[in-house]
């Protein structure tokens, strides 16, 4: 079988393409770094490193959320305490005035006086602030959720946000469950029940005789409001109702056990999102040891790999020049 001098140029051309390219590969990879740098140098593990990607950027936006709620919640529990600093204040006065051979007159108007600076300096606890956002407003966020008499503005919206893939964490506690000890009884949950009622609901009038016989009344707590709690006292401590102040002691304990309740609910979110927190750090570190394995290049194989691959370039280009140039008598032999 004859070997024409078309088929030595193919063969010698195809080898010699075949070289370059390995070489430009293996340049690439040492100017990036990287032996992947193109989905087709290895599809597999092109769609790995895809997806560690995209887990890179979600679980940034992730760990952007778990803080932005973190500080919404120490926020709060900064303003639970305040708020428990003034009932343990309040407490404290009621009890030094609870008994008439403790007190007179002019001592009750002026601790009357400080319970009016308690009543203002929980009001400002309450409309506290991170950046232009109300704390404790619920989804009111853009107005202070108590006016001056104490009375709570706002609604009962939990602002939930994304902490990991389909876990949601709630990022603030609406006031209405801080500043009364049974909410659903209370004036402010009323005051907002009739605010979401359509017109034609709140001209409707109940007729009693509709209900039916032997229906069991709903249970109602006796409700607490911080501020009108607050109120109360300083009335009595002016009017000189020494009963009105001793029947204060037992609320304010009562408020104490709720603002405590409270702060254990923020704190064990607070603990939560630190836990998810980590959990993202470490899922980051692993992300990234598996996208080094899967994209870096091993430098040192990659030189030793070009130092072969330019040595057989150039033995292809020697073997060329033998071949591909013969002159007419070694054709003719």
């Amino acid at each position: 079988m004859r070997v024409t001098q078309n088929t030595n140029f193919q063969v010698l051309h195809d080898a010699i393409t075949r070289s370059k390219d390995r070489m430009t590969q293996y340049q690439n990879q040492l100017s990036t770094m990287k032996k992947v740098n193109v989905p087709s140098d290895d599809p597999v593990a092109s769609a790995k490193i895809l997806e560690i990607r995209t887990d890179k950027v979600n679980n940034e936006q992730f760990e952007a959320n778990v803080k932005m709620a973190e500080t919404y919640l120490n926020n709060t529990d900064t303003v639970l305490a305040e708020l428990a600093d003034v009932v343990m204040r309040a407490k404290e006065i009621a009890i030094g005035q609870a008994s008439g051979a403790s007190s007179n007159e002019s001592t009750r108007i002026g601790v009357a006086e400080e319970i009016g600076q308690l009543y203002l300096q929980s009001v400002a606890a309450a409309n506290r602030r991170v950046g232009d956002r109300y704390l404790l407003g619920g989804y009111r966020t853009d107005q202070a959720p108590v006016d001056p008499d104490g009375r709570y503005i706002g609604d009962d919206g939990e602002m939930l946000v994304e902490v990991s893939r389909d876990v949601f964490v709630s990022m603030n506690v609406p006031g209405l469950g801080i500043f009364n000890t049974a909410p659903e009884d209370s004036a402010d949950s009323h005051r907002l029940k009739q605010s979401r009622a359509p017109a034609s609901q709140e001209e409707t009038e109940v007729d009693p005789g509709a209900e039916f016989e032997g229906r069991a009344e709903p249970v109602r707590t006796e409700n607490i409001n911080l501020f009108g709690e607050i109120q109360a006292l300083r009335t009595h401590l002016l009017t000189g109702n020494m009963e009105g102040i001793r029947s204060t002691l037992e609320r304010f304990d009562t408020l104490q056990e709720r603002l405590v309740a409270m702060r254990a609910k923020v704190g064990a979110r607070v603990s939560g999102l630190q836990s998810t927190l980590s959990s993202i750090d470490r899922t980051s570190i692993t992300n990234a040891h598996l996208n080094s394995a899967l994209e870096d290049a091993d430098m040192a194989k990659v030189m030793s790999d070009l130092a072969k691959e330019e040595t057989v370039f150039r033995t292809a280009l020697q073997s060329s020049q033998r071949l591909v140039q013969p002159t007419l008598m070694e054709f003719l032999r």
